[in-house]
C-alpha cells in the first residue's frame, strides 16, 4: 500500500493550496479516504472523511467551509481543495486509509 501526497508548499494567509494524495495497493474505491493534520506541538487533527463513493463528506468545525474533500476513483487520488488559509492551517497534512498513511505534506501559512 502506498499514499503518496503532494501540493504543499508557502502560501499567505488567505490564499489557497490543492493536495492531493495518490494511492496504490488496494482496492482505492472501495474505502472512505481521510485527511489529517498535525502542527507541532499539537495533537494530530482529523480535518476531513469522504465515503468510499465521494457521496458523503465530513469536515471538522476547524476547517469547516474553506476546505473541501473530494476524490477521483477512476485516478485513485483524494483531494483536499484549501481556501481562505490561516496561520493556524500550518501543520503537515496526511491522507489516511485504516491503518494506512502517506509521508505527508508540510503545507505553512505565513505572510
Amino acid at each position: 500500500v502506498q499514499l503518496v501526497e503532494s501540493g504543499g508548499g508557502l502560501v499567505k494567509p488567505g490564499g489557497s493550496l490543492r493536495l492531493s494524495c495518490a494511492a496504490s495497493g488496494f482496492a482505492f474505491s472501495s474505502y472512505a479516504m481521510s485527511w489529517a493534520r498535525q502542527a507541532p506541538g499539537k495533537e494530530r487533527e482529523l480535518v476531513a472523511t469522504i465515503s468510499n463513493t465521494g457521496g458523503s463528506t465530513n469536515y471538522a468545525d476547524s476547517v469547516k467551509g474553506r476546505f473541501t474533500i473530494s476524490r477521483d476513483n477512476a485516478k485513485k487520488t483524494v483531494y483536499l481543495q484549501m481556501n481562505s488559509l490561516k496561520p493556524e492551517d500550518t501543520a503537515v497534512y496526511y491522507c489516511f486509509c485504516r491503518n494506512w498513511r502517506g509521508q505527508g505534506t508540510q503545507v505553512t501559512v505565513s505572510s
